[in-house]
């Protein structure tokens, strides 16, 4: 298949590329600068700018790109940034596909579990409803932007991506110098839940999506097992082989990051991927201890 893909260069995009042409699927790369032959096809989502006869003839999409939203401290500004990011380019896209001549068959979209919001131990599938808080609704006006695709009868699922395992980025390349030194530890009470997913597993739903034709709409993209932080600090530590003795109460968050700490580190979602299960996708990293040993090996 010939397969347009977003947020090419981010830490999922850059995963998964190579792992789409290994299936013999030939990539399509919107970008915003810098294009590189024939394959990469420039956009402008704050502009709303994309010609739609450069991605004409292509056979699925997957949508990834957005700005980061642990990227800095959030206020105003930045919450505009990460919304606006999310929704005007999956607007811009779903509306350009949608007036193809030959509109691809399916489209991947990228979502997030911070569409439940805080949900204490209360088990989330995708049929649970939405939760409140500024992620919840970033997610929700987010997959309500791909609607002219759905309209076109474009088959789209939006991946509702948990907590990445990867060292190129993410919540563990930002744990692992602390952690390292033996100077990590609990966050908050350590009860919340943190619904994880290696890399491997995000590339693997992606591709999954991609193959499954009943699948269709929301799709929670976790691995089987979500652990409690407490759970998670403490297998972290083993792994590593170093103390987790050094706590950062809730007040402490809040004091660094303001919001963003309860809506990243101090919210509780623990969510299960019923519908991969349920189709028959096998996890690469089904447990916490086996995923962390495989990415720390490495290298």
């Amino acid at each position: 298949m010939r397969i347009l893909v977003t947020g090419a260069t981010g830490m999922v995009g850059t995963a998964l590329a190579p792992k789409l042409r290994a299936a013999g699927h030939h990539v399509v790369r919107l970008v915003r600068k810098n294009p590189v032959g024939d394959s990469d096809v420039l956009w402008d989502p704050n502009a709303g700018k994309l010609d739609p006869m450069a991605i004409e003839g292509i056979d699925a999409a997957v949508h990834l790109a957005g700005e980061n939203i642990a990227g800095g401290r959030w206020n105003e500004a930045v919450k505009s940034k990460i919304r606006d990011s999310r929704v005007n380019g999956t607007k811009l896209l779903a509306g350009t596909l949608a007036q193809l001549k030959t509109p691809p068959k399916s489209l991947v979209c990228a979502s997030a579990i911070g569409f439940y919001g805080d949900r204490g131990e209360e088990m989330l599938t995708e049929e649970s409803p939405r939760g409140s808080g500024f992620l919840a609704d970033v997610c929700a006006d987010w997959e309500k932007a791909a609607a002219p695709a759905g309209a076109k009868g474009i088959r789209t699922v939006f991946l509702r991506i948990g907590v990445i395992l990867s060292r190129e980025g993410g919540a563990l390349k930002k744990m692992l110098p602390p952690f390292k030194m033996g100077v990590g530890g609990v966050m908050g009470n350590g009860r919340q839940y943190w619904s994880w997913v290696s890399i491997e597993d995000v590339c693997g739903a992606v591709l999954h999506a991609l193959n499954t034709p009943s699948l269709q709409g929301p799709v929670n993209a976790v691995a089987p097992q979500a652990t409690t932080n407490a759970e998670f600090t403490k297998i972290l530590g083993r792994v590593l082989k170093r103390p987790t003795i050094f706590p950062m109460p809730a007040f402490a968050a809040r004091l660094a990051l303001g919001e963003m700490a309860d809506a990243l580190l101090l919210a509780s979602a623990r969510v299960a991927p019923k519908r991969l299960q349920e189709t028959g996708y096998r996890f690469h990293h089904p447990d916490l201890a086996g995923a962390l040993h495989d990415l720390l090996s490495r290298g």
